[in-house]
């Protein structure tokens, strides 16, 4: 299945892959041995459009209503504990998570919430791997209230490659934990991050491999505890 969020660049595609189709279709017709060439071309972009916008339905691996699954697909680059972040407005457990052009690139909601605030930072466009790029790059941080007042926050951070942060969803959208909600488009970081001062544990580590809205990621000691 491919991703409603790769919209803008189908037609674009479709206009260089439906000339190379039938170029094919000709040479073909007229008996050209050459007509695998322009085929062979027409089935990688095919493969590689189809590769970055590819979208599989994913479950979480646990049915624990305290974990916060993963918002992307990728490795963990960073578990850090912070002063103050904005999104919790205070101490903090920030989580990165660093996607290569490989990776499924659609984020979903870590844990059920309500869209509370969306701040765009434009920034620039370092590496995804490097660690500055984390702090000057542009990217969206998306901040959900769970039910018991608490928030957290998801960052889609740009990268080198990654310059087109897609994030539809509005204040007041709520969002299921697993939901997907937006793309950040050819390589890039996410972060989920999560009060420190409700005891968050992560439950990874750099270098562990997980995998957008099935990978337990972290996990808060109660989500029906008091404000």
């Amino acid at each position: 299945m491919l991703t409603k969020y790769g919209m803008n660049q189908w037609l674009p595609t479709a206009v260089i892959v439906l000339p190379i189709a039938a170029a094919c279709a000709w040479l073909a017709k007229t008996g050209e041995p050459i007509w695998w060439i322009p085929a062979a071309v027409l089935v990688v972009i095919w493969l590689c459009f189809a590769a970055f916008f590819r979208d599989p339905p994913r479950r979480p691996e646990s049915n624990d209503p305290h974990i916060f699954v993963s918002p992307a697909d990728g490795t963990i680059s960073a578990v850090i504990r912070v002063a103050h972040h904005e999104a919790t407005n205070g101490p903090a457990l920030v989580i990165r998570i660093f996607l290569s052009v490989l990776d499924v690139h659609i984020n979903r909601a870590a844990q059920e919430g309500t869209v509370v605030n969306i701040r765009h930072q434009p920034g620039r466009y370092l590496d995804a791997r490097m660690a500055a790029g984390a702090r000057v790059n542009e990217n969206l941080l998306l901040t959900l209230q769970l039910d018991d007042g608490r928030k957290y926050g998801i960052r889609q951070i740009s990268g080198a490659i990654a310059r087109r942060i897609v994030c539809p969803v509005k204040v007041g959208d709520r969002l299921l934990r697993g939901q997907r909600y937006g793309m950040i488009q050819f390589g890039s970081t996410t972060e989920l991050i999560l009060a420190q001062s409700d005891q968050a544990t992560s439950l990874v580590s750099e270098g562990t491999r997980v995998y957008a809205g099935r990978t337990s990621l972290a996990r808060l000691n109660s989500i029906n505890s008091t404000k």
